[in-house]
Order: structure tokens, then C-alpha cells, then sequence
């Protein structure tokens, strides 16, 4: 016999969505109901509300089939009437292609339409280019498990399905480039609308209270590596609005923005809502789009505004990420890279981990660590951190050892002689930064499908 979990979920109608459903969550126990709806693609969307909204309008189906499932793990259900009643409605899609498919052939169809949905969503599949063949969108991708597997795509919603499988990204990019290269664009294609009302779906129990701020101090004026983070969303906004050579997609669960140069050799990762000690930023540089990287930089999320700014403003020099791969680092590049420290009297000093060089007030220091040096896909070759502990830094930039001299000496630059604003920072709302103004690509049937009561 099941033993009884104290958990209660009720299963009701969204809202505002017309085919999304909601579950409520009461209980000791409700973490156990809500792992297992997380675990069947339910997203939290408040505490103890989580909301299923798929972009094939199967959510009453689905939201029965948790119901059982949950109730056989010994968790109360209650399904409301009105989502037993779209549960228990019969409907077929207008215009359906595929004419000859049952009911269940269709779901089918769309069960998978919705894993590759929620595989590019999680961040499980990585679009590489995507292109209108004059019929529906395709695009080209690379899962980062499943062995890896590169796959072209074909439509859109529910219609999407993988048409071809290639065994590497460039095969992949490739054949991909010999029968769209017109069309081709980088990274995936914008939001359909029913990829948004389903993004609307799963943020519309996000409530944030307006509250007025209190009166604050002025900001002091400090050194730049003292300096509050700022807003860094805003600094990307502003990089991407003012470089149009950068395309940028982000991700379906909106945790990250991707944002590539035209070239597509160099890509910037920019994950939002972390910790001040958690990795923010991570810029790689490529002497192709399917060569290895040549050099690669993170940033922490309590990184000075000022420092993010030296590096975004070196990116958008469109030779600025140049490198010369096979060189080894010698004294002339670790010069180079460090002359303004040196200059700005930054005390020089031989450590176990390397070179250090250190602000004169000691909050501050960037490392060089030889040993590392000739290994090109070590994150740490070069470390930049503010703080009184180095082994608990307030923010940390590290570098591989290819990065170039040149972005460093800017770097070196900003922290020696520039300065910025502290002050605490206040609470700032969730922003969802989608691709407003962009026209959702041209849907293949129409949005919703027509039901009719048995």
C-alpha cells in the first residue's frame, strides 16, 4: 500500500493562458509534489504555484496524466470542474498537415515537437543558425548531451521535428550553409507567438510590490575595482542596442542571453540573477565558428560596472579579440598586458602561485601564474580580484592564457586610474529581456486548435 504524503495539490485552469494549466501546492510534504511536476516539465512561477504551459496545447491531457501519477505517490489531488472539463474535451487542429495522423499519432507528433522545445528552453540543445526556407523555419543545432548529437531542424511549435542528424557541429554547419547560406542567420529565430504566450504563462504569478525607496546617501567615489556592480543587464543592453554586429537570442527558461558576433568567432554568455561570486559573464574567442576557442575570460556577478564597460568597449573593436594561437606568453606579453599597473605604482612581487601585482592600498591585484601558461584551455592563467582575502574575493576576472595582451592592458588601465560609485544597491525588479519589436516568425497552422465538447 502507498503510504500517504502531506501534500495537496489542486489542479486548476490558468488564468490568463487558454490551454495552460496551474497547481497550487499546500503541505508539509509539497517539496515532494513539486519535484515531481518539475520533473515533468511544470516551472515554478510563485511559491508553492507551479504552471505547465506547452507549446502544444496538450497541458489538460498532461495535467491529468500528473494527476495520476501523483496521486499513485500517495499525494492528494483535487482537479477543479472547469479543468476536468477541458480534460475531458475532444479537439482537433485546424489545417492540420498531416490529415492521415489519429488523435494519438498527432500527440506523438507534438510530445516530441514540445522535448525539442524544451531541450533548446533548458538549455540542452545550442542553436547554432537557423533560416526561412520560403515554407517554415529551419535551423541547425548541437545537443550537449546525448553524445553530442549535431541535428537539423524543420518547423516550428508543435510541427518542429529533426530532419537529419550529423555527427559534429561543423558537418552539421556545413550542409546547413550549402542550402540556406541566403538566408542563414546566427543563433536560433525569434519567438513565435506561441512560444510567448507560453513564456507569459509560466511569469504571469511573478509579483514584485511597489514600494518607494527610501532616501539614500550620496555615492562616494572610489576606485574602480571598489566600485558597486552596477546593473550589468543594462551595460548589455546598451552594448547590444549600440552593435548591431552582435546577434543574441535568450535562453527559454530565461536564465541567459547568448550574444554572437556576425562572424560568429566570438560569443558572449551572460548569466543573469546570480551571486556576487558566481560566474556572470564568460566572453570566448574563435579562429573560426567550428574551431576550438582560442582564448576565454569569465567575470563574476559583483564585477564593477567600470571593468565590464573596459571590456565590452575593447570587444567591440572588431580586431579586438584577436590572438595568435602556438606563441607562447613571454616577459614581452605579460608587460605589455601589465604597464599601467606598474606605472600607477601597483607593488610587483614574486608569489607561490606567480607574478601578483597589488593596488597601494591592497584591495586589489591581478595574478599571472607561468605554470599555467602553456596550457590554452586553462581558465586562470591570469586572475584579477578586489578585496581584503584574496581566498574570498568581493569579484574575480580570470583569463586564459592566449587572451590578449592588449584587452588586459585595458583592464590594467581601468583599474589603475579610473574610479566609480559605491553605495548600496538597491532591490531592482526580475527584468524579462526578450526580443521586443522582433516579428515572430510566420506560423505553419494556425495558433490554437479548434475543440468541440463530445
Amino acid at each position: 500500500m502507498t503510504a500517504s504524503i502531506d501534500a495537496h495539490v489542486r489542479l486548476d485552469t490558468h488564468p490568463t493562458h487558454p490551454s495552460a494549466v496551474q497547481a497550487h501546492l499546500a503541505g508539509t510534504q509539497a517539496r515532494v509534489a513539486s519535484m515531481a511536476l518539475e520533473a515533468a516539465g511544470w516551472s515554478v512561477a510563485a511559491t508553492g504555484v507551479l504552471v505547465l504551459a506547452r507549446i502544444d496545447h496538450e497541458e489538460p491531457y498532461w495535467a491529468a496524466d500528473a494527476a495520476k501519477r501523483l496521486t499513485a505517490e500517495g499525494i492528494t489531488v483535487e482537479i477543479t470542474p472547469r479543468l476536468q472539463e477541458a480534460i475531458d474535451e475532444e479537439w482537433t487542429w485546424v489545417n492540420y498537415p498531416m490529415p492521415w495522423c489519429t488523435r494519438s499519432e498527432i500527440r506523438e507528433v507534438s510530445s516530441e515537437a514540445q522535448k525539442i522545445h524544451d531541450d533548446i528552453r533548458n538549455g540542452h540543445l545550442l542553436i547554432h543558425a537557423h533560416a526561412h526556407d520560403g515554407h517554415t523555419t529551419v535551423a541547425v543545432g548541437t545537443y550537449l548531451h546525448r553524445g553530442g548529437k549535431s541535428v537539423y531542424l524543420h518547423g516550428e511549435d508543435h510541427l518542429r521535428q529533426v530532419a537529419d542528424t550529423f555527427d559534429s557541429p561543423a558537418e552539421a554547419l556545413v550542409a546547413f550553409e550549402k542550402v540556406h547560406a541566403a538566408e542563414m542567420r546566427p543563433g536560433p529565430a525569434p519567438l513565435t507567438d506561441t512560444e510567448r504566450a507560453a513564456i507569459a504563462a509560466r511569469s504571469v504569478f511573478d509579483v514584485t510590490a511597489d514600494k518607494s525607496e527610501p532616501s539614500r546617501p550620496q555615492p562616494d567615489t572610489v576606485p574602480v575595482y571598489l566600485a558597486d556592480a552596477g546593473d550589468h543587464d543594462a551595460l548589455l543592453d546598451s552594448f547590444l542596442d549600440e552593435h548591431g554586429e552582435f546577434g543574441w537570442w535568450r535562453t527559454w527558461s530565461d536564465e541567459t542571453t547568448h550574444a554572437i558576433h556576425e562572424s560568429q568567432t566570438l560569443r558572449i554568455e551572460r548569466v543573469h540573477e546570480t551571486q556576487g561570486r558566481e560566474i556572470a559573464w564568460t566572453v570566448a574567442a574563435y579562429e573560426t565558428p567550428v574551431s576550438d576557442r582560442m582564448w576565454h575570460l569569465t567575470a563574476t556577478g559583483a564585477t564593477p560596472a567600470p571593468a565590464l564597460q573596459a571590456l565590452l568597449t575593447h570587444l567591440a573593436d572588431g580586431e579586438g579579440w584577436d590572438t595568435v594561437i602556438g606563441v607562447p606568453v613571454d616577459e614581452r606579453t605579460v608587460t605589455t598586458a601589465t604597464q599601467p599597473l606598474t606605472e600607477a605604482g601597483w607593488k610587483h612581487t614574486l608569489t607561490g602561485h606567480g607574478i601578483r601585482w597589488t593596488s597601494p592600498d591592497g584591495q586589489a591585484s591581478i595574478r599571472f601564474d607561468p605554470l599555467t601558461a602553456q596550457a590554452p584551455q586553462n581558465s586562470a592563467t591570469w586572475t584579477i580580484w578586489a578585496g581584503p582575502d584574496p581566498d574570498r574575493p568581493t569579484w574575480t576576472i580570470t583569463a586564459s592564457p592566449h587572451t590578449p595582451s592588449s584587452l588586459l592592458a585595458d583592464l590594467s588601465e581601468t583599474l589603475a586610474h579610473e574610479t566609480g560609485t559605491r553605495q548600496a544597491q538597491p532591490g531592482r525588479e526580475h527584468r524579462l529581456r526578450l526580443a521586443a519589436g522582433v516579428s515572430a516568425a510566420p506560423a505553419v497552422t494556425s495558433g490554437q486548435p479548434a475543440r468541440r465538447s463530445r
